[in-house]
């Protein structure tokens, strides 16, 4: 077994590691972008892949990953952790759905409730006590969840047609240009002051220093990394000021 994620804030992390931990402690989780994650799905029968929704979407860096690589996932064994700051619909599937036309067999879906993560944004922002309680339920489900799976049953949240039917409805027919590719709207204002960590943590190399200030290219896959690490408060996405950098080690 192992566990592959794309986390921006830490929150998909999070629940992938404790989830493969609780099932099998030797299984390890490492990040989609890491060097080594091909050669990891290879060696391994049991996938656990885990990424936040955006708009009821997977990721398109998730989408994308799997497409590029559609060699490796036939008769892989997958289970899709959606992770979400308030709805997903099938969020689990957008992703199950890719990997079983190229030939996975989709153990299940499950979905996880966590702080929003959305720096530059009001919307679902919650008080300190509040992500801790999100965060305490979403521990209880984790280990619910690997209760069930060590017993050989997978649950089966956004993979059914209902599931599917929801999903598109709820957002994603409406908000479906906002994850149909890479983001080129990343913003870097003039606070910027070139200390180079977005550079460091942007999992698609989307980030680059001219002139001493950090400058986006377009191929932002909207993880938050960036916006939730930089020290000056200078980089924005989807709103036009910083509200809260989160980062899931504030609320732990």
């Amino acid at each position: 077994m192992i566990g592959i994620y794309l986390s921006g804030t830490g929150n998909t992390k999070y629940c992938v590691e404790r989830l493969v931990s609780l099932i099998s402690s030797p299984a390890k989780a490492i990040p989609l972008e890491s060097p080594d994650v091909i050669t990891e799905i290879q060696q391994n029968e049991e996938i656990f892949i885990g990424y936040p929704t955006q708009f009821s979407n997977a990721p398109y860096m998730v989408r994308d990953f799997i497409k590029r690589n559609a060699v490796i996932w036939k008769n892989k064994k997958i289970l899709c952790i959606a992770t979400m700051g308030a709805f997903s619909g099938d969020g689990a599937g957008c992703a199950a759905r890719i990997l079983k036309k190229y030939g996975a067999t989709i153990l299940g879906g499950v979905h996880i409730r966590m702080p929003d993560s959305v720096c530059d944004s009001k919307l679902l922002k919650k008080t300190m006590d509040e992500n801790r309680r999100i965060i305490a339920q979403a521990n209880e489900k984790i280990e619910k969840v690997a209760l069930q799976i060590t017993n050989g049953v997978y649950p089966k949240e956004g993979v059914t047609p209902v599931s599917h039917f929801i999903g598109l409805l709820g957002q994603r027919l409406w908000f479906y240009q906002k994850t149909n590719g890479y983001s080129k709207k990343l913003k870097i204002d003039n606070h910027c002051v070139g200390c180079g960590k977005c550079i460091s943590v942007c999992p698609m190399k989307n980030l680059a220093l001219q002139n001493k200030k950090a400058v986006p290219e377009d191929r932002c896959t909207m993880c938050y990394r960036c916006i939730s690490l930089c020290p000056k408060k200078a980089i924005t996405l989807l709103g036009d000021e910083v509200v809260e950098q989160y980062r899931i080690e504030k609320y732990r």
